[in-house]
């Protein structure tokens, strides 16, 4: 049983929220902040952004505010976008206060959207909702918590559960049940024993729900606290199969330690500590890269450190030519990260020379540029000036003199014309 939960004290945030409950309160219309806000103010944390629940219409609403004052980006579910006032602007909100129309919600037929909305009141509105601590209203000119679903007890208790049946929850949204996953990650709290068996019994059903839902609630869940609890549920629920089935192979103690070292404030941090212990993570990373739908920067920067880890955690051991690329990647800051954070995961003998590799390798990132990137000593147009045929055979020998550069083997352009007359002669020799 957790303590009681916190007084709402809100932060100056919610200052334009409050200020468009008032004035639709003054034009004799109901309206209550709703749903994650209540939930975060109530467990003492800074609710992110403010939405409100009104029992005036999308219309009713653009008239209150004003038409150049509004958004209806989502007026056929009953959502309406409040535009800032001047002081708002002044303070920093840039951004439209959602204000939704109280509603009841008609049959789900794809798992995803109602197909039919009717506008009502709070209770029916709060009854739609997914889990009971996201079914809160507050009313903050009362300083009252409106509450239809007992998510204030569930809150209190730490438990994430459904609005009635979940079976009928699961069905209407399919998502609700990755997010179900999420917020219990993201809060800390058991997921109730009959909305877990609902999950498992309906996970296969997920395969319904666009790839960019899945990949949104994904990335959520690797930076939440008990991200680790999150995989786990995966995992026991089924639903590992249809979003991560990486995780099924992989030995959860490793991906324990590897997780809880890597950075938390963005997922690819996490996500890289995991594929790292696939067996063929370039393979895995092109398969989520499809089913979560990323970026292509967010995938570049993965497949770079998944690629590039290795070298870094032998440092020492290696020449500087092999990992002098590295260190100037555009992915180089990521790719070490993920280094450091095997270095520290690994035991015994292997974790301190991990360490002092990536010791090494902070050292060096103190290097001048025209140390840790010299210019190179001869082009391709030098080796046509020096006669030698354009092929394939240029690239080769640029890359032996910037290796034999970087190791310290050759130091001025004399030398590199001498390599670079040496090596043709061999090639030429190999072709004959």
């Amino acid at each position: 049983m957790r303590s009681s939960l916190n007084p709402i004290e809100l932060p100056e945030s919610a200052a334009e929220a409050v200020r468009i409950i008032r004035q639709l309160n003054e034009a004799g219309f109901t309206a209550y902040l709703a749903g994650g806000c209540v939930r975060d103010a109530l467990l003492g944390k800074e609710p992110k952004d403010f939405d409100i629940a009104t029992n005036a219409s999308p219309e009713t609403v653009r008239e209150v505010f004003g038409k150049s004052r509004t958004l209806a980006f989502g007026a056929s579910f009953g959502v309406i976008g409040v535009l800032p006032s001047r002081r708002s602007r002044a303070n920093s909100q840039k951004h439209a206060t959602e204000v939704a129309t109280f509603r009841s919600d008609g049959e789900y037929t794809d798992g995803r959207r109602p197909d039919t909305v009717d506008f009502g009141d709070a209770r029916h509105d709060a009854m739609r909702r997914d889990f009971t601590v996201n079914g809160l209203f507050y009313d903050p000119l009362a300083d009252q918590v409106i509450d239809y679903v007992g998510g204030q007890a569930d809150l209190a208790d730490g438990l994430l559960r459904t609005i009635g049946n979940p079976e009928d929850r699961f069905g209407e949204d399919r998502l609700r049940m990755l997010r179900a996953i999420r917020f219990s990650a993201s809060l800390g709290f058991r997921i109730d024993p009959a909305t877990e068996v609902a999950i498992g019994q309906h996970a296969k059903a997920i395969a319904i729900v666009s790839e960019e839902r899945v990949g949104s609630e994904m990335r959520r869940l690797l930076v939440a606290p008990k991200a680790i609890h999150g995989l786990r549920s995966l995992v026991r629920t089924h639903l590992a199969a249809s979003v991560f089935p990486e995780l099924l192979a992989i030995d959860f103690e490793s991906l324990e330690k590897r997780v809880a070292l890597a950075r938390d404030d963005d997922f690819r941090y996490r996500l890289a500590a995991i594929l790292s212990l696939v067996d063929s993570p370039q393979k895995s990373l092109k398969a989520l890269a499809k089913s979560w739908r990323l970026a292509n920067e967010e995938v570049r920067s993965l497949s770079s450190s998944l690629r590039y880890w290795p070298p870094l955690l032998e440092f020492n051991d290696r020449p500087w030519s092999e990992t002098q690329p590295i260190m100037i990647d555009r992915d180089f800051e990521f790719i070490l990260d993920l280094a450091s954070t095997i270095a520290e995961s690994q035991a015994g003998d292997g974790q301190e020379r991990g360490r002092a590799s990536i010791r090494s390798v902070r050292e060096r990132t103190s290097w001048p540029a025209e140390k840790l990137d010299p210019p190179s000593l001869l082009g391709g147009d030098d080796f046509k000036s020096m006669g030698f045929p354009a092929g394939p055979a240029y690239s080769i020998v640029l890359k032996e003199i910037r290796n034999a550069q970087l190791d310290g083997q050759i130091l001025s352009r004399e030398e590199a014309c001498q390599f670079a007359n040496q090596a043709f002669q061999r090639l030429s020799k190999a072709r004959d």
